[in-house]
């Protein structure tokens, strides 16, 4: 059995991390079974024996794993004889850009969701939430995300590519999805299962690529608690 530590909110069924959804959108297209477990900022010592204090964090058997990338590099190694993940090596090398690519979205994303994950927290990580993120930014929470209406239109165009993408075949992977897919729908699905913010036109097709993916693994995402 699999184990995975997944970010969570006040509510113990919010879960919103992207990497984290990455890795379970991964270990669904394996078909393999685990138990994910509530996970909040205060609880670094849980997950100590990986060595760092960030989730997601894997744990099969003896082995505890942490930083998406190197997981969903495990899991297509530990089983091969489940569906691959990257279709193939070339294809690995493939979804390192989409990878990459969808922490340079994340980063686009945060300044619409900030203030709206920090009101989803558990009252004991808000303070320390504040904290840091006020540090990283430079500014109050509230400050970073005062001008997102403005903003949302220039982060509308610069998905473009990805647009472009979906107009002619359903997922990046082609008529299925691969990790390229959960790596950049890791950050949608946070954004929705954290933020009442509109980032998406119904209309469009990174929406409707979105769609099919929530429903995708009979509602695994679809059927977290958000927003839609």
């Amino acid at each position: 059995m699999l184990k995975l530590f997944d970010l969570a909110g006040a509510q113990s069924d919010r879960r919103f991390s992207p990497y984290c959804w990455r890795i379970r959108m991964a270990i669904a297209h394996k078909g393999l079974d685990v138990e994910t477990v509530a996970w909040r900022f205060g609880d670094k010592d849980v997950i100590a024996p990986s060595g760092q204090g960030k989730v997601p964090v894997l744990v099969h058997g003896d082995k505890w794993l942490h930083e998406s990338w190197d997981i969903a590099h495990y899991l297509e190694d530990t089983f091969p004889d489940r569906p691959t993940l990257f279709g193939g090596h070339q294809g690995m090398a493939l979804s390192k850009l989409y990878s990459n690519y969808g922490d340079v979205i994340a980063g686009q994303v945060v300044r619409f969701v900030l203030l709206d994950i920090y009101n989803h927290l558990h009252d004991t990580d808000q303070a320390y939430f504040r904290q840091s993120r006020e540090q990283r930014f430079g500014a109050t929470l509230e400050q970073v995300v005062a001008d997102r209406d403005h903003k949302l239109q220039g982060f509308r165009d610069s998905l473009h590519p990805l647009r472009m993408t979906l107009r002619s075949q359903p997922f990046f992977g082609g008529e299925s999805p691969l990790y390229a897919d959960y790596a950049i729908f890791g950050v949608f699905q946070w954004a929705r299962c954290i933020s009442p913010f509109k980032l998406l036109e119904s209309d469009d097709p990174i929406a409707q690529w979105r769609s099919r993916l929530l429903q995708a693994f009979n509602g695994l995402a679809g059927s977290a608690p958000g927003y839609d």
